[in-house]
């Protein structure tokens, strides 16, 4: 870190962060996410501008050894990555068993790191963490697609009166899914069970298609309600 940073080192240093903020931010834009082009562009536009404030503080110019005041510039960026933590905290959301938004706080995290190190001086460290970004968000996208998970729904079933017992999970384990029998209960007047049963199966991102399970459940059962509880993307 330069202790007296030119106006020709601070302008560097903004343009790689808008550049790395960019091609981040393009890449989650492109798929729909909360945060953006825009906003990853602000959030580590912001991170570097801290840390040139902090690097043109360092200046000890003009400050007397017995002074009674001593600042620590460095709080400045510490407070900056506090701050981003409550931003990414917010972007993270929770219904049932399916939790999203955790890549797209862990994506505010490294441009708030990535601004830091440009603002810093840091320009090699800088480039490479936005490269390493890009690529794991980018590239390992396709890995992550191809991952085999484990997917959960909720299916609600009508049992008419003298039906026998529906071993749900003996009819659909053959084609690779998992049913437990979660609750029971009478459904009308005249005497129709609901049952409900939770389903379990494996699959990858691209190749999960709930509505070759609902043909399925179809065939096997009189479906009420299908409702899936937890998905394989973030």
């Amino acid at each position: 870190m330069l202790l007296f940073p030119s106006w020709q080192d601070i302008a560097i240093r903004l343009l790689l962060t808008l550049i790395a903020g960019a091609l981040i931010g393009f890449d989650r834009g492109s798929r729909g996410h909360a945060a953006g082009l825009r906003t990853t562009m602000l959030v580590c536009l912001a991170a570097s501008i801290a840390m040139i404030q902090a690097n043109i503080l360092l200046s000890t110019g003009g400050k007397a050894d017995d002074s009674f005041i001593r600042m620590d510039v460095m709080r400045l960026p510490l407070g900056i990555l506090t701050g981003v933590g409550f931003i990414g905290a917010g972007t993270i959301l929770k219904r049932e068993n399916q939790v999203t938004g955790v890549t797209t706080a862990s994506t505010l995290w490294i441009v708030t790191v990535i601004g830091l190190c440009f603002g810093g001086g840091q320009i090699a460290l800088g480039i490479v963490a936005t490269v390493l970004s890009v690529v794991t968000l980018s590239g390992l996208k396709l890995l992550d697609d191809r991952m085999t998970r484990e997917h959960r729904a909720i299916v609600i079933v009508r049992q008419k009166p003298g039906e026998p017992y529906l071993d749900l999970d003996a009819a659909i384990r053959p084609q690779g899914y998992r049913a437990e029998l979660r609750q029971s209960g009478k459904a009308d007047e005249g005497g129709q069970a609901r049952l409900w049963f939770e389903i379990v199966w494996k699959r990858s991102a691209i190749a999960d298609n709930p509505q070759e399970l609902l043909s399925l459940l179809d065939r096997t059962c009189h479906v009420e309600s299908f409702r899936v509880t937890s998905e394989a993307r973030h």
